[in-house]
Formats: structure tokens, C-alpha cells, sequence
């Protein structure tokens, strides 16, 4: 499961001899190779007969890969774990979703599992609808004579800036540009073409998440929580937490009621 940027990640590993019997080693080495492909060596402590133990304090967001190295005997375990952004986006926040789950809002062991499944919410509910939680978002365009450009993820809600990316390239001032929020196109005020290889820089999503799409977040969390309950999968049905069919790229995740929640704000064939 994902930790959340800055939390202390416990790692573990046991040493075998040959036969598969857990044995102190002469020497364990512990490395951590971060997304950037910087490593660190935390030090690991033997905590039984074979068993070594370390703690690393996450400090980049992304994938990590462990490496542990035993000598006398020979030994060698490999491992990952992924670490969050400082505010990953997501419809439902922890504790809402904990309290929809009735679940007491302490910390507990569960919390990665739900965070997961927030993030995982978010991201789904975002393909059908374009995104909903605003953030940043940078994308290159090469522009040959257009008038206009079309930006990919919509609601778009401001330019922030417009930057040439090939050597005198022409610059377009902010507020020489008018974005249609719902459709993405950015065009010039006073007319005229864009060209160029240019970076879009621009914020996106909803600033106000509308009920509907919140209780369809509920739902969905409600619905995936339960399959871990339980044995089998998601009924196929018509009952509010039933899936008639699955989604295209998201299987039997979102249940018929979520779906008819989503759909005043689902976009168009082609655009999700």
C-alpha cells in the first residue's frame, strides 16, 4: 500500500541459508533506490535469527525499490513500495469516507487501504468526467497555423501561461487569450493563428464538487469495501450496489446507481 510523503516506511527482510532455515548473517546491507535514482542505506538490525529489520523516512513521492544483501550465507530479498504526493487529489477525503464506511475516525492499520481506494475512486470517476479535483496541469502542443487550440482536460478553468518551447518562438500574453471553459479551445482575442511548440500551462477541474458527484464517490467506496468483506466479486444485477455491465477501463468498479448519479456531468464519446 502507498505511505503518505514523509512517513517512516518499516522494512523487512529474513536471511536463509541454502535450505531455507533462517540464519544470522555475517553482513546485511539495506538499499533504497528512489523514483530519481537516488539510493540510501538505512541500517538494518537484526531482530531475531534471520530477521533484520529498518526504518526509512520517505522523502520523494513515487516508486522505491529495496534491495537487501545477506553475506555468510548468501542471501538476497527485493521489494518496492510507493510513496504518495503531498496532497494526492481525491474526491473524498479520509475521514468522509471512513464515517460513510462507519468506520471510527481514529488512525488506524485500514488507513492506507482507504486512502487507496479514495485515490483509485478519484481517478475513475475522473475518466468519465473530465477532472473534478482542481490541479495543474502542463501539456505541450505543436501548433502549425491554428486558430485555435484545444487543451485535454476539461472543465478547464485558467490560463496560467503560454510558453515557447523552440528558440524565437512567438510569446502569447495571458490575457491576449480567451479559453472556453467546457470545451478546452483557447483562441486569441483580437484574432489571428497560434504556432509554435508551445507549453500549456493551465488549472482544471471543478472549484465547487457537486453533490452528485460526491454521493457517487460514496457509493463506489461503499461498493469496493464490500468486495473486501466478503468472498466473490461484484453482483451482477440491478440492485443499487449491482453492475449491469462493466465500464470500459474500469471493470466492475462503479455500480449502476453511481453511474446514474455521474451522469449529468459524463462527457461526451471521444472526450473521456
Amino acid at each position: 500500500m502507498p505511505y503518505d510523503l514523509g512517513a517512516t516506511v518499516r522494512l523487512t527482510a529474513e536471511c536463509q541459508d541454502p535450505g531455507g532455515t533462517l540464519t544470522s548473517a555475517d553482513t546485511a546491507t539495506l538499499t533504497v533506490t528512489l523514483p530519481g535514482g537516488a539510493t540510501a542505506t538505512p541500517v538494518a538490525a537484526e531482530t531475531g535469527p534471520g530477521t533484520y529489520q529498518a526504518d526509512y523516512v520517505s522523502s520523494v513521492p513515487g516508486r522505491h525499490t529495496v534491495r537487501w544483501i545477506f553475506t555468510g550465507p548468501a542471501d538476497a530479498y527485493t521489494d518496492s513500495f510507493d510513496v504518495r504526493p503531498l496532497a494526492p487529489p481525491t474526491i473524498l477525503s479520509l475521514a468522509d469516507a471512513k464515517r460513510h464506511l462507519k468506520l471510527p475516525l481514529v488512525r488506524s492499520d485500514r488507513d492506507d487501504e482507504i486512502g487507496g481506494w479514495t485515490e483509485s475512486i478519484t481517478r475513475g470517476i475522473e475518466g468519465l468526467c473530465g477532472p473534478v479535483v482542481v490541479r495543474t496541469v502542463e501539456e505541450r502542443h505543436d501548433v502549425r497555423q491554428a486558430g485555435a487550440i484545444v487543451l485535454r482536460h476539461v472543465p478547464a478553468l485558467e490560463i496560467i501561461s503560454v510558453i515557447p518551447l523552440r528558440p524565437a518562438g512567438p510569446c502569447y500574453a495571458v490575457d491576449d487569450l480567451d479559453l472556453d471553459p467546457d470545451t478546452g479551445v483557447v483562441r486569441r482575442l483580437g484574432g489571428g493563428t497560434l504556432t509554435g511548440l508551445l507549453l500549456c500551462i493551465y488549472t482544471a477541474g471543478r472549484p465547487i464538487i457537486s453533490a452528485n458527484i460526491t454521493a457517487a464517490a460514496r457509493i463506489i467506496i461503499q461498493h469496493l469495501w464490500r468486495t473486501t468483506q466478503g468472498p466473490g466479486r461484484p453482483q451482477l444485477g440491478t440492485g443499487d450496489f449491482d453492475v449491469s455491465e462493466p465500464i470500459p477501463g474500469f471493470g466492475y468498479a462503479i455500480p449502476n446507481r453511481a453511474l446514474q448519479l455521474l451522469e449529468p456531468d459524463r462527457l461526451p464519446p471521444g472526450m473521456a
